[in-house]
């Protein structure tokens, strides 16, 4: 039997080499410069998968990379901020599990891009670090309907003032519990997992190696260095977002 074999039918050998590069791509963005892999692997993934598995297989991947991001840097991992986070992640997976809502895709897109530059070049807001059970529930009830709202965690984590391993960790941390609750709730909404299962595994072992490659870029830069070119994604991101939001609207 042939590796592909094991493929849902809707995915073709040319597909699965193209999401096994840009698993890998996106998990040594993520952990070099702290944000934009998850962004990446949805927007490949939306043009090869179907649409109604598109948020729940994202969710998967995007469970094991961090789950793996995480375990590597486990010791710098600031706990203090996990609790609360995890408490709102609960209520926001609940209810956008049961809640039927009709939020504009655009609306969404260009406030969560405005908000984040608002964090970057003014003071983040106080709630932010005080609240995080807010920031969980949120960027979770957020991330049921639009898969990749790292951006907003990663909005949270860097109000922390954290150093780079500090950083990664962390955020590695709290998007592990946001798509485990996401994984989680789909499954409880019936999403057959088992069918994507092959698919979802070969991508986080690719996930896994952009991971171990990217280590090492983050582990030669500074902390004044990565923290400007964090700065710079985000803004990049955050724009992007705006844009998209303004044109769907």
């Amino acid at each position: 039997m042939s590796p592909l074999d094991l493929l849902p039918p809707d995915v073709g050998g040319a597909a699965f080499a193209v999401m096994l590069m840009v698993s890998f791509a996106g998990s040594f963005i993520t952990i070099a410069f702290g944000i934009g892999g998850g962004g990446l692997v949805l927007a490949v993934l939306a043009s090869l998968l179907p649409p109604a598995a598109l948020i729940p297989v994202h969710g998967a991947v995007q469970f094991g990379s961090n789950v793996t991001r995480a375990g590597l840097l486990l010791g710098q991992v600031s706990w203090r901020t996990v609790p609360g986070f995890a408490v709102g992640a609960v209520v926001g997976a609940a209810l956008g599990g049961v809640v039927v809502v009709d939020l504009p895709p655009g609306l969404v897109q260009a406030g969560v891009g405005a908000f984040l530059i608002w964090t970057i070049v003014a003071r983040p807001p106080a709630w932010l670090t005080r609240w995080p059970w807010l920031a969980g529930g949120v960027s979770t009830f957020l991330t049921m309907f639009f898969g990749a709202t790292g951006l907003f965690v990663a909005g949270f984590t860097r109000s922390l003032g954290l150093p780079r391993h500090g950083y990664v960790a962390t955020h590695a941390t709290l998007m592990t519990l946001q798509h485990g609750l996401k994984i989680a709730m789909f499954g409880l909404l019936g999403f057959a997992f088992g069918t994507w299962a092959a698919l979802a595994l070969a991508l986080i072992a690719a996930g896994f190696a952009g991971t171990l490659c990217g280590r090492l870029v983050l582990n030669r830069i500074t902390d004044t260095a990565f923290r400007r070119v964090l700065d710079v994604i985000l803004v990049l991101i955050s724009l992007r977002l705006i844009w998209a939001g303004l044109v769907a609207g």
